[in-house]
């Protein structure tokens, strides 16, 4: 809501809660005859009262006749020699001033060089596989544990100067060098327990589903014996076709979210937060630093 409209509704409430006129117009440091007007108004008028009347002013230079000539240019394919369409592009389309096409595009809110981008999943069983891994977020099994397992591949360990650099602004800001040198990768496994925050983690030259059931061994064997274990995955390769372990491990059952869905595993967002804190703009000499960085975390983030 406009912060004018915010002002007048406070001195009609200060008017109603009996304060007098002096009060209100000190409390919200304006005049006193401003708050006799505006009660004056409203007891008029009522709410409407409180918005400002039409004023005449300046007839518009751009009628909605341009705003439908620039909305439906859009919708053309862009000039040859260019992927999307800019402001300098359009006015030149349209054969009008630029300033005029920047007006029209920040009144609708459309940003041409703002770029987002989605995934839809194809899944024909999006609903019940999204709803089975949601109700095991809000409602699990009795004695049963839920964990949410995913990997993170090819974490680079990268070497580069790194420190507080002054801009030509006077800011401090953290900057490192552009160039690096590569000391190889690490590949990440982690096993959210969605009830306590805990997280088991185990780093890997390689990520097959070697490594992958090793992995979940490890897991099964540190966790509470006699409960069910339900295990979120997302679709990758060597989470499937793993029936052999699964009938060793009847208490052990995966549960897997739809197809280009995998924002639905909750572990996700802790690798999120691992490498905002402990990766992005980090320098390590080799890969055993790299890994004790993500040691580190892991404790110091553990619940």
């Amino acid at each position: 809501m406009e912060a004018r409209l915010v002002e007048r509704a406070r001195i009609v409430l200060g008017c109603l809660e009996g304060q007098p006129v002096s009060a209100v117009a000190e409390g919200l440091k304006v005049r006193a005859n401003t708050v006799i007007d505006w009660r004056r108004r409203f007891e008029r008028e009522g709410v409407a009262g409180l918005r400002d009347r039409p004023r005449p002013g300046k007839p518009p230079r751009y009628t909605e006749e341009f705003r439908k000539q620039v909305l439906s240019a859009l919708e053309q394919p862009p000039p040859r020699g260019q992927a999307v369409w800019d402001g300098p592009a359009l006015a030149k389309y349209l054969k009008t001033s630029v300033h005029a096409v920047w007006r029209v595009l920040r009144k609708e809110g459309i940003c041409l060089a703002r770029q987002r981008s989605w995934c839809v999943s194809t899944d024909p069983e999006f609903a019940a596989k999204a709803a089975d891994v949601v109700g095991l977020y809000l409602n699990p099994p009795q004695n049963a544990l839920v964990l949410s397992v995913d990997e993170k591949p090819s974490i680079q360990a990268l070497e580069r100067k790194t420190g507080f650099v002054e801009t030509d602004s006077g800011k401090i800001v953290r900057g490192f060098k552009s160039t690096y040198k590569r000391h190889g990768t690490l590949n990440l496994f982690a096993a959210l327990e969605v009830a306590t925050g805990a997280v088991h983690t185990q780093t890997t030259g390689r990520k097959r589903r070697i490594e992958f059931l090793e992995f979940m061994d490890r897991v099964v064997a540190d966790l509470p014996a006699g409960k069910e274990i339900h295990v979120i995955l997302d679709n990758y390769c060597i989470h499937k076709k793993n029936d052999t372990w699964l009938a060793a491990h009847p208490h052990v059952f995966f549960h897997f979210t739809p197809t280009s869905a995998s924002w639905l595993n909750q572990v996700e967002i802790w690798f999120g937060i691992l490498s905002r804190k402990a990766l992005r703009g980090a320098s390590f000499h080799d890969t055993e630093q790299l890994r004790r960085a993500i040691e580190d975390f892991v404790a110091a983030y553990g619940p």
